[in-house]
């Protein structure tokens, strides 16, 4: 494998020094400290959904102000994510890791010990601040002290992090806040963020920053007004009627124009916030977009699945997070295994398996009725595991496999920025058509029901003319409805993944390197 040389208008310099990546001493304490960083980040995504009820209540709150606990932390991440790269090659990526992850973990019990709404609302912005840096560094740090033949292996333990967490999120929150008091939800970060910090402080091999960057801060700038406002227009969007609202039309615009006007920054500047370069590796910016398409159905599909299964299938909630488990289990299956297969066989083989079990998931959801079984039900759940377990990694391996060194701390944080913005993209787009659909689908149904028609005439039950039967029938043309509606959006994230299959005949497979190379160190 070639070496490789920074860029000498902003080079990022090696932050484990000279060391080579299969002398890394202490890797495995460093491996462990890194996935724990990974996981609190990923698990607070999800864990505070199944407490706002709790924290309506002990805020005094509406609704809509308690959601700002959720968007007040997307949006910051968000934001923040894109100067990950240059805050690492400023200040050195040890020192940031150490800072965010011990900045997350206070962040997370001032929430923890938050009195009214204002205070959670900062403190949750101040979480999300810290913690858009978490994953990206976790991940750069896991290329860098792994050969290159290993690091197939180094991001499948890597993606467990990272898909574990969504997964628990739900589960363990609705558990600790059950059992205990919704503050809990954030007081379990506290022995996680110590145990990484304190690893990371010990063990991680330091390196120093680089004094002269100046900070770009009118890209910075364009990016976060188009991200922010992106983000709140699909927050809101649905509540306020989309395009009939005039602050939707407001934040759309900005969100256009802030994007419009950071791509053109970036292009045009001397010393861009994110170097083009990046984008001109072929396998990176295919595997972007890749992210991108299914960023849009990781938490979609999850965000639908569960009121399907306690309002249509008619589960307990309890019951419904135990059947939406096992896609935990199946990711589990294949993520192992993908990482070693990507080093023996074309890993663009493995992501396409990978988005063809999405698929094939999709499409026996797309049958589901409420007299399904549970068995029919685990399958789909299982398969889909399975094929996200195939597609992360060997994805991992693909898009960074040719991408130089200098650039894999900005590599990761545009990844998480990708994924982030298409998870947002997914779950507004599938709510908006599920509610549209089940409206436009109930007209449609009503419209055959009379008293003259006569199949609902030889059904006492369900006659319109009485007011009982009435009354059974607005019920079951609701549920009709929801059926062929949620059946649609299966369709549609179907659609969604599918064209993602065509950007694998545009990567190039990478060659393994036999030996490690003194230029894969890392970034600091």
């Amino acid at each position: 494998m070639k070496t490789t040389t920074s860029p000498p208008v902003r080079p990022i310099g090696p932050s484990f020094a000279a060391t080579a990546a299969d002398k890394v001493p202490h890797r495995g304490i460093i491996t462990v400290c890194v996935i724990g960083a990974t996981l609190v980040q990923a698990l607070d995504q999800t864990i505070a959904n199944v407490a706002l009820p709790y924290m309506q209540g002990s805020f005094s709150a509406s609704f809509d102000e308690i959601t700002w606990v959720l968007t007040s932390y997307i949006i910051a991440a968000a934001i923040m994510t894109a100067p990950v790269g240059w805050f690492a090659a400023r200040f050195g990526r040890k020192r940031l890791f150490v800072t965010c992850l011990a900045g997350f973990t206070i962040a997370s019990m001032l929430c923890g010990a938050a009195q009214s709404l204002t205070q959670i609302v900062l403190f949750r912005l101040l979480q999300g601040m810290c913690g858009a840096a978490l994953v990206p560094l976790s991940q750069a740090t896991m290329l860098d002290i792994y050969p290159p033949e290993r690091r197939g292996y180094a991001m499948a333990i890597w993606g467990m992090g990272v898909m574990i967490g969504p997964i628990l999120g739900p589960t363990l929150g609705g558990y600790l806040t059950e059992l205990y008091n919704w503050r809990y939800v954030f007081y379990v970060n506290l022995p996680f963020g110590v145990f990484a910090t304190t690893g990371l402080v010990l063990f991680m091999p330091g390196g120093r920053g680089q004094n002269t960057l100046r900070f770009d801060w009118i890209g910075f700038a364009a990016l976060g007004i188009g991200i922010g406002s992106l983000q709140m227009m699909l927050d809101r969007g649905q509540e306020l009627d989309w395009f009939s609202s005039r602050e939707i039309m407001i934040e759309a615009v900005l969100a256009g124009l802030g994007i419009y006007l950071f791509v053109v920054h970036v292009l045009s500047a001397r010393r861009p916030l994110i170097r083009p370069s990046l984008f001109r590796d072929v396998n990176f910016a295919a595997g972007a977009m890749m992210m991108f398409a299914v960023g849009t159905i990781l938490v979609s599909t999850m965000s639908l699945m569960a009121p399907w299964l306690q309002v249509l299938g008619g589960y307990p909630v309890a019951t419904a997070g135990l059947l939406m488990a096992p896609r935990g289990i199946g990711n589990f299956a294949t993520i192992v295994v993908s990482g070693r297969l990507a080093q023996r066989i074309d890993a663009r083989f493995l992501v396409g398996i990978g988005l063809l079990l999405m698929c094939w998931s999709f499409w026996i959801m797309t049958g589901w009725t409420p007299d399904i079984s549970a068995r029919e039900l685990i399958l789909a759940i299982v398969v889909q595991g399975a094929g996200l377990g195939l597609f992360f990694t060997p994805l991992q391996v693909l898009a960074f496999a040719t991408l130089d060194p200098a650039l894999r701390t900005e590599g990761a944080a545009m990844f998480s920025l990708f994924r982030n913005i298409g998870a947002a993209i997914g779950v507004s787009v599938t709510a908006s058509v599920l509610a549209h659909n089940a409206q436009g689908l109930h007209a449609m149904i009503n419209d055959s029901v009379t008293p003259f028609n006569r199949a609902l005439q030889a059904v006492p039950l369900l006659n319109p003319a009485t007011a009982r039967g009435a009354a059974l029938l607005a019920n079951e043309i609701d549920r009709q409805a929801q059926i062929i509606a949620y059946m649609d959006d299966y369709k549609l994230l179907i659609f969604t993944t599918l064209p993602a299959l065509l950007l694998l005949f545009v990567m190039r497979r990478p060659r393994h390197a036999t030996a490690p190379v003194e230029s894969h160190v890392a970034m600091d």
